[in-house]
């Protein structure tokens, strides 16, 4: 193209005249451009990416890609510098036959974001196809009877291009008896005849040898020819001739078969067989003509055979001969001019082109989902055509160009509510009556993580018996997502935190997948009553959404511990004096019982022991020792002796004279001064009761016991069993056995 606009100024201009139509085609949302058929490969067509505004470097990411209708090989675009260029070749005449206009229309669909732009690249005709004759040989009869001026008509040749490369003239060769006369018709067809110039003589020229010429308008010109044959044929002066040369007739697409096209009617001078008529078509009517034609050869009557389609051929143009029956045989010629007139009889067509399915539920509105390209092969109002779609769908049409819409997003989806469209396309033409048809779009919403997984409530109470074994099961927890697929996959796992001086994960954990809740160690009420936790269910969505239910776990009481003895209290090694170890409160029994063991040096040693009971009363009250205490210690004394009486005796003098001597201790040290080690006054009173009688001591609450004389000696220690909560109980009377307290006493 480049090297024949510098040969040819006004091919120059012309295409300068074309790049600019295009560029500003380009700014009205469609670039147009053309190329001559026959292009070779790699012939340049336009700078596409730089006409749509497309950067070059965006090509391949943007996936840049071009679509055409029917045959999409015949043009490319180098995505390396955006050039349209000729792939394949292309032939006008098979790719549009004879119509004017001939375009390739491309559908640009860029991606991120998605645009699609329309371009036309016009197919420019060149002189490629030169004039044909229906046949290379033609053998006429001519008589020589024949007047001067007498005509005999001959088909012409057809130019499978259009415009001025399909601009035919003739030229016949050189002849004194013949020459050509042409007549124009109308646009469609001209009329070429042989015309007598001079009278024949059959015995002087039996034959005539002519070579028919026909050229076209094309540059270089192309030619096709014809050998014509004329026999000088001998008597038979009159031919049949008709009263018009042309019939013009005008038929419906829909006729029906058989319906009658027109009657002629030829006349011959001659008498006797010289004047019957005998019609038929021309040997030069093509096949296609003779299988929706036929005509009586008796009554001239041409009638349909077959139906007639408009959208296959428009018009027919048939050649009748009327020859009679004389010697030799004279031949009459006409030609009728058939006219299809076009009816709706052809349902318009739908085509869809998805492009952005499944669409996702958080697609932004005006979002192009599918092309839709709809046609009608029928003309004028009954092509023309309107398309709609199904009513009540967040989705809606939007024309881009001529019959090319897009579908688009028309308002916001959620797939939890609706995950599916069925949409149905409805295409219907503007003939009477109108033709309708439909196409089907199944339109999938994509998921979007949008739902967090939810607790059926927010906080569950969880009952666990204490010393479980590790590892059980206590609790199951359950989130439901809304989502789909992996954004709808729930994994748990545990809120870390601290509980007291150790970890959250060291006593439970939480299943990732089944939301089972295990107990990692055994559970002690006495330690932990209650374990309360959140566990947090997400989802694997990106990013992913969760929430947190909380778990209450009350740890049940299980009789798990032995009663057991508290050292509140000491007793001197050889002083025999009894004192606290530490301050005594309210969270402390009010009731107390020591049982304290004497012990000699003896071989072997003998022993003896007493039981002190001591009561926390509050200041001011008086003690008194219960009679249910005095008759428990009757009966101890009598277990005593029925075991041995003499060893009760010997312990009862022991204890007695022990007794008495705590007594006076504990009376001088009650006298002294506070210098002298008392820590002060105190509200309760320590009371302290034994067999032999009882005694009390007054401390202060909350504070040890101080003495001027330094800690006392704790080389005899007592452990006394923990008394009953109330006077009544009956444990508060029984005596321990011998063995049970020598049981209790460590050295």
């Amino acid at each position: 193209m480049v090297s024949s606009m510098r040969r040819d100024p006004e091919v120059g201009r012309l295409l300068l005249s074309i790049l600019f139509l295009a560029a500003w085609e380009a700014g009205s949302g469609q670039v147009h451009y053309s190329v001559p058929e026959e292009a070779k490969h790699g012939t340049f067509v336009g700078r596409m990416a730089q006409d749509l505004g497309l950067e070059l470097a965006e090509l391949v990411p943007r996936l840049f890609r071009v679509a055409s209708k029917g045959r999409g090989d015949l043009l490319e675009v180098n995505l390396q510098n955006g050039i349209l260029f000729v792939n394949s070749r292309i032939d006008r005449e098979e790719l549009c036959g004879r119509r004017a206009e001939c375009s390739i229309h491309l559908e640009v669909v860029v991606e991120r974001p998605l645009q699609v732009f329309h371009v036309e690249v016009e197919v420019k005709d060149i002189n490629d196809n030169p004039p044909v004759f229906p046949m290379s040989v033609k053998t006429i009869g001519f008589p020589e009877s024949k007047l001067l001026d007498s005509r005999f008509p001959l088909e012409g040749a057809t130019d499978a291009d259009i415009g001025v490369n399909a601009l035919l003239s003739y030229k016949l060769s050189s002849s004194e008896f013949f020459s050509l006369d042409i007549q124009t018709n109308d646009e469609l067809s001209q009329s070429l005849s042989l015309v007598l110039r001079k009278s024949l003589d059959r015995e002087e020229t039996a034959a005539v040898s002519l070579l028919l010429v026909a050229t076209d308008g094309g540059k270089p010109e192309l030619t096709g020819t014809v050998q014509l044959f004329i026999n000088v044929l001998d008597v038979n002066d009159n031919e049949p001739t008709f009263d018009q040369s042309v019939y013009k007739v005008q038929l419906l697409e829909n006729t029906a078969n058989g319906t009658l096209v027109i009657k002629l009617n030829s006349s011959d001078a001659d008498e006797g067989s010289n004047s019957e008529i005998v019609y038929s078509f021309s040997s030069d009517v093509p096949s296609t003509i003779k299988t929706k034609f036929k005509i009586d050869p008796n009554t001239g009557e041409i009638r349909t055979k077959g139906q007639l389609d408009y959208e296959v051929a428009k018009f027919y143009e048939i050649q009748v001969l009327a020859y009679d029956n004389g010697t030799p045989t004279m031949t009459g010629h006409c030609k009728i001019s058939v006219k299809i007139v076009d009816i709706n009889d052809n349902t318009p067509e739908v085509s869809i082109t998805s492009l952005s399915l499944p669409i996702r539920e958080d697609a932004l509105l005006g979002t192009v989902i599918a092309l839709i390209m709809v046609s009608d092969r029928d003309s004028g109002a009954n092509g023309q055509v309107t398309c709609l779609l199904t009513p009540h769908v967040p989705f809606k049409l939007v024309s881009t160009f001529k019959n090319y819409y897009s579908l688009v997003l028309d308002s916001a989806l959620d797939r939890e509510k609706l995950s599916h469209y069925e949409l149905v396309v409805t295409a219907r033409d503007q003939g009477s009556p109108s033709l309708s048809a439909t196409a089907s779009l199944s339109v999938e919403v994509a998921d979007v993580n949008d739902n967090a997984p939810l607790f059926a409530q927010p906080e569950y109470t969880v009952f666990v018996k204490e010393n479980n074994p590790p590892g059980c099961h206590i609790f199951t927890v359950s989130a439901r997502d809304l989502d789909a697929q992996e954004n709808a996959l729930v994994s748990y796992s545990l809120v870390e935190r601290r509980v007291g001086e150790r970890a959250l994960s060291s006593y439970v954990s939480v299943h990732a997948e089944s939301g089972k809740v295990y107990a990692l160690q055994p559970l002690d009420h006495e330690e932990l009553e209650l374990l309360q936790f959140q566990v947090s269910a997400r989802d694997a969505g990106v990013p992913p959404l969760g929430s947190n239910v909380t778990l209450q776990v009350f740890v049940l009481d299980e009789n798990d511990n032995a009663p057991a003895l508290l050292p509140l209290f000491r007793v001197g090694l050889y002083t025999g004096e009894i004192s606290t170890t530490r301050a005594l409160d309210e969270a402390d029994s009010p009731r107390q019982r020591l049982l304290v063991l004497v012990k000699d040096h003896g071989e072997p040693a003998l022993m003896a022991t007493a039981t002190v009971l001591l009561s926390l009363v509050d200041s001011g009250q008086v003690p008194k020792t219960s009679l249910r205490e005095s008759s428990g210690t009757a009966s101890a004394k009598a277990a005593l002796v029925d075991v041995n009486v003499y060893l009760i005796i010997a312990i009862c003098a022991v204890s007695s004279l022990l007794v008495l001597s705590l007594l006076l201790y504990t009376a001088l040290r009650c006298s002294a001064s506070p210098t002298e080690g008392a820590c002060g006054p105190g509200k309760p009173v320590l009371v302290c009761s034994s067999a032999v009688g009882s005694w009390s001591y007054s401390q202060q609450r909350r504070q040890r016991v101080c003495s001027g004389e330094g800690p006392p000696k704790t080389d005899l220690m007592a452990f006394s069993p923990s008394l009953p909560q109330g006077p009544g109980s009956a444990e508060a009377g029984q005596q321990p056995s011998e063995s049970e307290h020598l049981g209790k006493v460590s050295f």
